[in-house]
């Protein structure tokens, strides 16, 4: 099963998901920085590549999802 090609759908809730979890992992940093009382600048630098990494994960199944629509 884990071979089995995702579909539209599938590819559509997982690109919903990743945007949801990206947009949590800034809201709730940003929210414990400013309790800690770090800078904005600063936050974002070290949170930079796992933005990087979640946006060429959301990149790669977007193609997957374009590739899918294109071949239907």
């Amino acid at each position: 099963m884990a071979d089995t090609p995702a579909t539209k759908e599938e590819l559509a809730e997982l690109i919903v998901e990743f945007e949801k979890y990206r947009d949590r992992l800034v809201d709730e940093t940003m929210e414990a920085a400013k309790k800690a009382k770090l800078s904005k600048k600063a936050t974002m630098a070290k949170l930079e590549p796992q933005l990087a990494e979640i946006d060429a994960r959301l990149a790669r199944i977007r193609e997957q999802q374009a590739n899918l629509t294109a071949d239907n």
